[in-house]
């Protein structure tokens, strides 16, 4: 690889981790669902999954972690080297430790076995190394091995240490699936994102209602309907039935639509130019879900009803943004 062209040396090592890739999914087995059991088990009872690693392998077991948590599977990292100062008090008997080291042999990671054991923690290892000291000390254990790392040298850890965190990866959704965690589970764990907020919030939290709203009855003339939604500020109104149901629904395109057909569009009944059966959400909706018909239908207003079919509100497409949900 020495001396290749920068663009083919990186396809080479993209080419060569995702074989790496390939080939330890190719491998995977009984094991792997060994691993999902303990760390299942763990969890059940209210315990943490402690991820500890040395060198590179450190900054793998802190995004393992850190990918655990955001899944519904509590887990701290803990660095081997502070561990025997201290550190060791925040491994509980109820806990796991989840191992990582490639070639097995770390001794800072080995010095600590024999003292987690002793805790009555179980152990998963993630190694390169199945027949190591860290992979017979283990309860389960999961083969990292690579053909070779990315690195021209094969020294960096590149191939092994992308293997180690797709396995991780892996753990984590194995584990989110067998305890039934939703996306609104992920919603309340990541309030302060964009993906947070969207999954949190509910179409009622973001529509306009009452005054906000032109409402119509279906006998109402284009003109009226005009004045309506000038006083409610609105680009839309809705056109209901005496018992509150949406009979249809009239925008700022449809008005557009009548004065370009109809010389005295004006003064056609708004029913004749609304559009029926439109889209729309219900109020106990997530915003997510509502977000994703503006992005189906490239709509501006998006009316809301209740269980009934009843009208009770309209999300305007220009208070998204203060939602911060798109």
């Amino acid at each position: 690889m020495i001396g290749m062209d920068s663009l083919e040396l990186a396809k080479a090592c993209l080419e060569l981790e995702a074989r790496c890739l390939l080939d330890t999914r190719d491998r995977l087995g009984d094991e792997f669902r060994q691993a999902v059991a303990i760390l299942l088990d763990v969890l059940r009872k209210d315990g943490t999954i402690v991820t500890t690693g040395v060198g590179k392998s450190l900054h793998i077991a802190q995004k393992i972690s850190a990918t655990l948590s955001s899944t519904g599977s509590p887990s701290v990292v803990l660095h081997p080297s502070q561990a025997t100062h201290g550190d060791l008090g925040i491994v509980r008997p109820k806990d796991a430790l989840l191992a990582l080291s490639y070639s097995g042999e770390s001794d800072e990671l080995l010095d600590i076995l024999p003292l987690v054991k002793r805790i009555g923690v179980r152990i998963v290892a993630i190694t390169g190394q199945p027949e190591g000291t860290l992979a017979r000390a283990s309860d389960a254990m999961l083969n990292a091995s690579v053909e070779r790392e990315a690195c021209p040298f094969n020294m960096a850890p590149t191939s092994s240490t992308t293997v180690a965190l797709a396995l991780g990866d892996a753990l984590a959704m194995a584990l989110l699936n067998a305890q039934g965690f939703r996306k609104e589970d992920y919603a309340k764990l990541h309030p302060g994102g964009a993906i947070g907020r969207a999954l949190l919030l509910r179409v009622s939290d973001i529509m306009r209602v009452s005054g906000q709203l032109a409402r119509l009855d279906e006998h109402a003339l284009v003109r009226d309907a005009i004045a309506a939604m000038s006083a409610a500020r609105s680009g839309s109104a809705g056109i209901v039935g005496d018992n509150g149901v949406l009979l249809g629904f009239f925008t700022d395109g449809d008005l557009r639509r009548s004065l370009t057909l109809h010389r005295n569009a004006l003064d056609l009944p708004v029913a004749q130019c609304m559009t029926r059966s439109p889209v729309v959400v219900r109020e106990d909706q997530l915003a997510v879900e509502a977000l994703a018909v503006f992005e189906k239908h490239r709509i501006d207003d998006l009316p809301v009803v209740d269980e009934n079919g009843r009208w009770t509100g309209t999300i305007d497409s220009q208070d998204l943004p203060r939602f911060k949900i798109v």
